[in-house]
């Protein structure tokens, strides 16, 4: 059987602070690869390094060295604006604070990143009521945020992180502001977007998300500490 095609690969990346006049390492000479169709969890303590290596693989950050291969481009030592592009073009995000604009409906708020990649105003908009039907949120698209439960956020999150159709999807502790029952209605909805054959990243530290995983990456001390 061919191994599977790898999405993103971070080489050797080391990641260094300046606090005053100690420098503080939060990634040491971090590898890890990660192949199309990964449901990944990305584990440890806080301080561990896994926000740092998310931030990095997200385009957020930059490494102090080493090098980053997203679906193929080198992105590590990229301006702002070609790591902005790269972000909203081929990586997904899903945050524990949903980040949904306060002021525009679910379906907006959806289409929002194809306006921004230049996709016509008609067809962004017409894709983001259909990625809310696939999320059962249909008869919600006109509800703003607030109107919503945090449950019905979080699908709204996840159907704006497919909206581009990104390589890779990076949700960070998505169930944190979610009781038990819905957190577990939004793992499901994960879960089923991965069998879709989308890549997903999972960052956590609730142990108990890692059976949605075919693979558990733990961290610790800015490096990887087991890979299972």
């Amino acid at each position: 059987m061919a191994s599977k095609e790898i999405v993103l690969q971070t080489q050797s990346i080391t990641k260094l602070y300046q606090m005053g006049k100690q420098q503080f390492r939060a990634l040491n000479n971090v590898s890890l690869s990660i192949h199309h169709g990964d449901f990944i969890a990305l584990m440890g303590p806080s301080g561990s390094g896994k926000s740092t290596l998310m931030n990095i693989i997200g385009c957020l950050d930059r490494p102090t060295s080493g090098d980053v291969v997203l679906a193929g481009e080198h992105i590590a030592h990229l301006s702002d604006n070609q790591l902005a592009e790269i972000r909203n073009r081929k990586i997904g995000f899903i945050f524990q604070t949903f980040n949904l604009i306060p002021t525009l409906p679910a379906f907006k708020n959806v289409s929002l990143p194809m306006v921004f990649s230049g996709i016509p105003r008609s067809i962004s908009e017409a894709r983001g009521r259909e990625l809310l039907g696939k999320m059962g949120m249909v008869e919600w698209a006109h509800h703003r945020p607030s109107e919503l439960s945090g449950g019905q956020q979080q699908r709204v999150a996840i159907a704006r992180a497919l909206a581009n159709d990104p390589a890779i999807i990076l949700a960070d502790e998505p169930t944190g502001n979610l009781d038990t029952v819905t957190g577990t209605q939004v793992m499901d909805f994960l879960k089923s977007v991965n069998k879709t054959g989308k890549t997903i990243v999972l960052v956590t530290h609730d142990s108990s998300l890692k059976r949605y995983a075919n693979r558990v990456v733990m961290m610790k001390d800015g490096s990887i500490s087991e890979r299972k």
